[in-house]
């Protein structure tokens, strides 16, 4: 049970498991402006960290203690109705809440690509880094959500090194080039336009390459194509041009830049191919569409979509359930450590009132009414009597047993300040 006056995580999230990827895609509208607005707008929430991705939107948020738990939740649905176009009782709909240990649990599950719909993919370490970083550079960070989340890395690392998850490439962008590769020439005679510049089209075209796919083009909505291109050895479609031209003698589309609408329409491309009989094959990676679904009904050309990456998906196997061991488990000593950080003060209070006060009573004695020795033998006393309730407290902290820790501290209460006797020299 949570105590009030206590820091409590607070973490609200949707993913594919729950709702349609044209949910999460309006829920995630201008995601990072959520949180500067949640913790600029009000007192209940001291920090928030979002993380947005093409299969998840979630809120993690630092409330002030747990009575302001609903009125926390309820400022953050206003706050993404603002931008979503949701009324913020369907935003609380769609958020499921969790706290503390639950909290916990789920970031860590996610940071390791437990909850991803690619189970095992390893694109999401690094979008949970990037998600911290991004609440540091708009200060809505806090010293707890910095734990939270450095030990979410720190556990991601964890399951790949322990169970192997992670170390075989499994990702959406495998995944769905893995569907898209029995429709196109060998990769090394493969012709694709990559569009987006972002971390997505980096992570992408390290796949494509790996595949042995050399002969891509970048194209930028925002005109960032020529610099992406020349850092990574390929070719950039010249800024300002039309992406459809450039379509006409080419095998695969991957499209992964999160721009707002559309930039391959159906006419568009289907102008573009006009008297064209080569096949073409389409992955949209982007939540917000960066092809029109539509095109799927032109002859010759295939649509992968992340719904058809969902549909693909590996199931799961041992190596998951050993992932999910380790997951609980380091939940747990986050949460046992955080208690004992949280509870250990009215311990630190009750050893410094009476060591404290000992060695106050100690330095009141005169000079030559003071024994070395004796004094020595009282501190080693005094601290045999306090070290059992200490450790009682701090077991208790660390199971969460409120009852024994109620207990011990009244032991320790109960310790008197001890009074030194003078020398009677």
């Amino acid at each position: 049970m949570i105590n009030s006056g206590i820091v409590v995580l607070l973490s609200l999230t949707a993913s594919h498991h729950d709702l349609d990827l044209a949910v999460l895609e309006r829920l995630s509208s201008d995601a990072h402006a959520v949180g500067r607005q949640i913790v600029g707008s009000t007192d209940l929430v001291a920090g928030a960290v979002v993380l947005a991705t093409c299969n998840r939107f979630e809120l993690y948020l630092d409330v002030a203690d747990a009575d302001r738990l609903p009125a926390a939740r309820a400022a953050a649905a206003q706050a993404v109705a603002d931008r979503s176009g949701y009324t913020a009782a369907d935003v609380e709909g769609h958020l499921r809440a969790e706290t503390e240990a639950g909290t916990v649990e789920h970031l860590f599950a996610v940071a390791s690509g437990l909850e991803s719909m690619v189970v095992g993919e390893r694109e999401i370490a690094g979008q949970v880094r990037r998600a911290l970083t991004a609440a540091r550079r708009d200060t809505t960070t806090t010293s707890d959500l910095e734990g939270l989340f450095q030990a979410a890395s720190r556990v991601s690392r964890a399951v790949e090194g322990g169970t192997g998850l992670g170390s075989t490439g499994r990702s959406v962008v495998g995944v769905a080039l893995d569907i898209a590769e029995p429709h196109l020439p060998a990769w090394a005679d493969v012709r694709c336009v990559l569009v987006g510049t972002g971390s997505y089209a980096g992570a992408s075209l390290a796949a494509l390459k790996g595949r042995g796919c050399t002969d891509v083009h970048v194209y930028s909505p925002s005109g960032r194509a020529g610099a992406f291109a020349a850092a990574r050895g390929v070719r950039a479609v010249p800024a300002g041009a039309d992406l459809a031209e450039h379509l006409a003698d080419v095998d695969l589309v991957v499209a992964c830049s999160g721009a707002a609408g559309a930039v391959l329409t159906v006419d568009a491309l289907a102008a573009a191919r006009a008297g064209s009989e080569r096949p073409l094959t389409v992955v949209d990676l982007a939540l917000r569409h960066d092809v029109d679904p539509g095109v799927r009904s032109l002859p010759g050309v295939r649509l992968v979509s992340l719904h058809t990456v969902a549909e693909h998906a590996p199931a799961e196997h041992a190596a998951v359930q050993q992932a999910r061991t380790i997951v609980a488990r380091a939940a747990g000593d986050f949460e046992a450590e955080r208690r004992v950080r949280e509870w250990n003060p009215a311990v630190v209070a009750e050893r410094t009132r009476v060591l404290g006060g000992l060695e106050a009573a100690l330095s009141a004695l005169p000079e030559d009414a003071r024994d070395e020795r004796a004094e020595r033998s009282l501190r080693r006393r005094t601290r045999a009597q306090l070290h059992p309730p200490t450790v009682r407290a701090r077991e208790a902290a660390r199971a969460g047993d409120a009852a024994a820790y109620a207990a011990a501290l009244a032991d320790l209460a109960a310790v008197e300040v001890p009074t030194p006797h003078p020398d009677p020299r």
